[in-house]
């Protein structure tokens, strides 16, 4: 990967040195300290759109992509050039870039061409100048296409490793994650289960219920959505490795796919397994579809939860005030003493960008042609972003949210009393129509409800502090 080195404008007032590369179309400058070569430098000079590189996850899923076929490459001595030595030296230098040592490396903007060739070039082009250094001048230089990338494709190799970055990103972030928030809410349910609150439907008072039996509920929708990330790892974990270009395994050595998944299953201790079918596989992303919806609907679940926690929240004197969130942070630039729940508001944030995201993922996954989806760099932009930010999101909202909410028990209770849907007890006694008339007077004339039944003489009082106790309401059943 070396070339004769020269001088070219940077900008009008400045210079950078650069190096000649080569490449099958020919010669293109190259920045001089740069480990890449002349395909990273034209897809550099052809993808200035968002500024943004492949996620870093992805880069060390390509890497240890490559660091794995070249040590089964250099076992099964099929491949020409590739020595024993050079298979570990190609392995050392790409587990450098997996360890996260030259992801400076990797300028490819991730809108670039569809099968993710160019990022894929660019591991391959800046592992071999590392292994050829490796290796010293007395020893061939290895090359990107013919060592590097040999038994391999773009197209079996870019969608490989956005299912390994995205794979290993649920099992070891998105989904404890998950675990850590719905052990914070199970917890805080527990420890407010005494506090009896109003129900609301339709933003409406409603029947009494309990805080816990509201928190618990959020506990469960985010333990459930933990366990459809989990339900997705199965068929996200399928590797289509040795398919090559488009799933025959052309070039591929026999057995040479199914060596590198257990290599990569047993180093990463992740369910990989070779894919049922390779065409499907590389053809048609559906696991990212499908997990990339698994995450929007955790999401639209924490918007849910997080809505209700402000609502619950509101005030300190024009709004619910049924419970107290940590305060964190001053809310007002003008306003003194103002503080806003901001963690809910992260979460809400955080939830529309994962919804978006997931609606390019699913655009991007239903417009494949023939053998390949040539959207998978921005399917993978959106998918690793999406498993990311919810990882991220849950750990603080359990943490700087959940963990610190307090009860205000006074107003819970005066508000769930006070409500005229308590009188929902009294229908199997008095019937629907009497308590229609009764809670249409309550609300009319602002008086509690169990006044007004008294009042009009419809039941004793004693009946009345049976059938109109809030706890047992909120345990359901006839009284």
């Amino acid at each position: 990967m070396g070339g004769a080195r020269g001088e070219t404008n940077g900008t009008s007032t400045s210079r950078r040195e650069t190096r000649v590369e080569h490449d099958s179309l020919g010669t293109v400058d190259v920045p001089a300290e740069a480990r890449y070569g002349a395909q990273t430098a034209r897809a550099v000079a052809n993808f200035p759109i968002s500024g943004v590189p492949i996620e870093r996850a992805l880069i060390r899923a390509l890497a240890l992509v490559k660091a794995e076929a070249a040590l089964v490459n250099g076992r099964l001595r099929s491949v020409p050039g590739v020595t024993t030595a050079m298979a570990r030296a190609i392995a050392a230098a790409a587990n450098e870039v997996a360890d996260g040592r030259w992801y400076d490396q990797f300028p490819v903007d991730v809108f670039q061409t569809g099968s993710g060739t160019s990022s894929n070039m660019n591991a391959n082009e800046v592992i071999a100048s590392l292994a050829t250094d490796r290796l010293g001048p007395r020893r061939p230089p290895v090359h990107p296409n013919d060592h590097v990338n040999a038994s391999q494709s773009s197209n079996d190799v870019f969608p490989s490793a956005i299912r390994i970055a995205a794979t290993e990103l649920v099992v070891r972030q998105a989904v404890p994650a998950l675990e850590t928030l719905a052990a914070s809410l199970r917890a805080k349910a527990r420890e407010l289960a005494h506090v009896v609150k109003a129900g609301r439907t339709h933003l409406m008072d409603a029947v009494p219920i309990t805080l816990g039996q509201e928190l618990g509920g959020y506990a469960t929708q985010v333990e459930d959505a933990a366990q459809r990330l989990r339900d997705a790892v199965p068929r996200l974990a399928e590797l289509p490795l040795g398919g090559t270009a488009v799933g025959t395994g052309l070039n591929a050595p026999k057995g040479f796919g199914p060596a590198v998944i257990a290599a990569l299953a047993q180093r990463l201790d992740l369910p990989f397994t070779v894919a049922r079918d390779r065409f499907a596989s590389q053809a048609a992303p559906d696991a990212l579809v499908e997990t990339s919806g698994q995450v929007r609907t955790a999401a639209i679940g924490l918007m849910k939860i997080a809505n209700d926690l402000r609502w619950m929240g509101s005030g300190p004197a024009a709004g619910l005030g049924e419970i107290h969130l940590p305060d964190l942070q001053p809310g007002s630039s003008i306003m003194p003493g103002k503080v806003n729940p901001v963690i809910p508001e992260v979460v809400a944030q955080v939830a529309v960008q994962i919804v978006g995201n997931d609606t390019a993922v699913a655009f991007a996954g239903s417009h494949g042609a023939f053998e390949l989806n040539t959207y998978l760099p921005v399917m993978a932009r959106n998918l690793l972003e999406s498993l990311r930010l919810l990882a991220n999101v849950c750990q603080v909202f359990a943490s700087r949210c959940v963990d610190g909410i307090v009860a205000d028990e006074a107003t819970c209770l005066r508000h769930a009393g006070s409500s005229p849907a308590i009188a929902t007890a009294l229908n199997p006694h008095l019937g629907y129509e009497v308590v229609a008339g009764v809670v249409q007077q309550a609300v009319r004339e602002r008086r509690p409800v169990r006044d007004v039944v008294v009042e009009r003489g419809l039941m004793a009082a004693a009946d009345l502090d049976r059938i109109l106790d809030l706890g047992a309401m909120t345990r359901g059943g006839s009284r």
